[in-house]
């Protein structure tokens, strides 16, 4: 039985619009597709389907039609987002990747303030190109990343009475993989005009955009991106009872990808810190050494 089957979805734009959510995940978000198939066959087209919708609204932002003018890049995420939430408020669309996303909020009873959220953060990558406090990062981050880990709670499931208790600590899974693509990209955000790094954080070390934008690792610069490292370890390590909150067949996922998204900081290190001019990549060896293990895990839970 394939994903679709399982899932019970059998009308055929519907699972149309799955199998191009699917293809936007394997696509794009290789080590995030490689969690999911350590999922229940019946979840996986819903996590693709959350998925689906991230990327195409990032799309927009950064990827779709690059000539296009910062006002009609706006513009055309105003009328998708606008759309998409029309859609879900009405329980049925008519977009691409929208008839999976209204399907699966259907199905998992996800509240439509955490799509307005992340809607929020990526018209803010359209306007704000810094941030001075982790105060300020975190209303970015809320939408950009938060969301998506109290989003998945509702797909993937909690044990019985557990779930109010695993929605706090989902966010601070999804704000620790979102900062630790911030420690990653530090070069590639530079190329869009973006800081992500809190600036009041950066001048503790003695770190000024300026610095940054002169794309040379310093002992400054190596000593700041060290707290930031130290904060995704925290927040991971905070998030991991959260993961015992889920159902049991949910878990090796949530933990493979814990391993694998907050793993990049321990490449970062192994880069010696230069954000500059390499980018730090979770190898094949460390992927094939999380996944077999959380296979395993994942057949004994079924």
């Amino acid at each position: 039985m394939n994903e679709l089957d399982a899932a019970g979805i059998s009308d055929h734009l519907l699972r149309e619009s799955y199998i191009e959510c699917k293809r936007l995940n394997s696509l794009h978000g290789k080590t995030y597709y490689l969690a999911t198939l350590l999922l229940p066959k019946a979840k996986r087209p819903h996590v693709h389907a959350l998925y689906g919708f991230a990327r195409y609204a990032d799309e927009i932002v950064d990827d779709l039609q690059s000539t296009l003018t910062p006002q009609e890049k706006s513009d055309a995420l105003r009328r998708w987002s606008d759309q998409m939430l029309q859609d879900i408020s009405n329980g049925r669309s008519s977009d691409h990747v929208g008839r999976a996303l209204v399907d699966t909020v259907q199905r998992f009873e996800i509240p439509i303030a955490y799509f307005e959220a992340f809607l929020h953060s990526m018209a803010m990558d359209l306007t704000v190109t810094e941030y001075q406090s982790y105060e300020d990062l975190m209303e970015y981050v809320y939408g950009s990343a938060a969301v998506i880990g109290l989003q998945m709670v509702h797909v993937l499931g909690a044990l019985e009475g557990k779930k109010e208790a695993a929605l706090p600590l989902a966010e601070k899974l999804g704000i620790s993989f979102q900062l630790a693509n911030f420690i990653r990209d530090v070069g590639e955000d530079l190329e869009r005009g973006r800081v992500y790094l809190p600036l009041a954080e950066l001048q503790k070390f003695g770190v000024s955009r300026k610095m940054l934008e002169a794309r040379q690792i310093t002992p400054q610069i190596i000593e700041a991106l060290k707290f930031q490292i130290a904060r995704v370890r925290e927040l991971q390590k905070q998030a991991d009872e959260g993961i015992l909150m889920l159902s049991a067949d949910s878990r090796p996922c949530i933990k493979a990808a814990s391993e694998l998204y907050c793993g990049i900081v321990d490449e970062v290190e192994k880069i010696d810190y230069d954000v500059f001019n390499k980018r730090a990549k979770t190898s094949n060896w460390r992927r094939a050494k999380t996944a077999f293990p959380a296979w395993l895990q994942a057949v004994q839970a079924r």
